[in-house]
């Protein structure tokens, strides 16, 4: 198996360059290989060429850029709480980046929203800022309390609480606030990454890209973890150290995700494990890369099924990965209750 580990890194980064470059290519305006390649040289049409650089080319960036985020988002969950089923919003770091979203855009029904948001110099970022102010709340509390709690699954279920609070919140929110704002948000909810452009791209791309260089560096400790932090401990991983900084990597990739493309489920939980069925290994060496490989493959295609599935329409994004999502967990769990049926007999 470790002979073929190269030979399936090199098949995943071409998959991601041919996923790449049809993105590019597929979409309400066709663009065949000639143009395209024509593009590439400098030669292409004008208004093609503008196309694929201010609106295409961004947007494949932040399918790349949320896939492999949300991906190692999973990965670092799922080991800290050693739990197949974690996600990267089990922190309530997405439920705090709705509430400020809801906020923002059903707050008419105390304080005239409407007007509000159009009196604040803010543009496209209004909601982006509500989101990433609402995860930082969230983020903070739980870095704090992760500070005073000593085991992973007390910082899970109090992660778990303030999603559940939060929820609550944005459902009082919506029942109070009139129609056009609950459909505006519910909108935002379905997630999309077609609204970030070059300068919301600024921002977000360094965020993810330092997020995912921490992970890298916690290679080791990700496969310590795997014995259980006691056995961590025994042979000098910094438990508490690393558990610190993988709450600080999850809540800022998940918040900053959040907050640009919305709410995209599945993405997180899923990946990670077709990670290991390709790889099979649990080493984080691995597993790592590829699942950074496997996100953005992932996003890339279903960015691509959203435009093609219902042309001239586009699907939402939450839609599609929760296609492709759901089934890998239906066969995780599947799977986990046939291997504990075997070692009890």
């Amino acid at each position: 198996m470790k002979g073929r580990i190269p030979v399936y890194f090199v098949l995943l980064i071409i998959l991601l360059l041919l996923a790449f470059c049809a993105d590019l290519i597929f979409g309400s305006v066709r663009i065949s290989a000639g143009e395209f390649s024509n593009i590439l040289s400098g030669d292409g049409d004008s208004n093609l060429t503008l196309i694929v650089t201010n609106f295409r080319l961004p947007k494949a960036l932040t399918a790349v850029l949320t896939g492999s985020g949300l991906a190692v988002c999973g990965l670092l969950m799922q080991t800290l709480f050693r739990n197949p089923l974690a996600g990267p919003y089990v922190l309530g770091v997405s439920s705090g980046a709705s509430l400020g979203v809801a906020l923002l855009m059903m707050a008419s029904a105390w304080f005239g929203g409407d007007a509000l948001i159009q009196a604040l110099p803010l543009g496209n970022w209004g909601m982006v800022l509500a989101a990433m102010a609402g995860a930082f709340l969230v983020m903070l509390l739980v870095i704090l309390l992760s500070l005073r709690l000593s085991d992973s699954v007390s910082i899970l279920i109090i992660g778990m609480m303030f999603g559940s609070a939060t929820g609550a919140i944005v459902s009082v929110l919506q029942y109070l606030s009139d129609p056009d704002s609950v459909h505006s948000f519910l909108v935002w909810t379905f997630g999309s990454i077609s609204d970030v452009y070059w300068p919301q791209l600024r921002t977000l791309a360094p965020v993810v890209v330092v997020g995912v260089v921490i992970s890298i560096t916690l290679q080791k400790p990700l496969n310590a973890l795997q014995l259980g932090e006691t056995q961590a401990r025994a042979i000098g991983v910094p438990v508490r150290r690393t558990r610190y900084l993988i709450i600080v990597v999850t809540s800022l990739l998940a918040g900053a995700l959040t907050a640009f493309t919305g709410p995209i489920a599945f993405v997180g939980v899923a990946v990670p494990h077709l990670a290991r069925a390709v790889f099979r290994t649990p080493d984080h060496r691995i597993l790592l890369p590829a699942s950074i490989l496997c996100g953005s493959i992932l996003m890339l295609v279903c960015d691509i099924l959203a435009q093609l599935v219902a042309a001239p329409q586009v699907l939402p994004i939450n839609t599609v990965t929760s296609l492709f999502g759901a089934p890998i967990l239906i066969w995780v769990i599947l799977r986990n209750r046939r291997n504990r049926n075997s070692l009890s007999e």
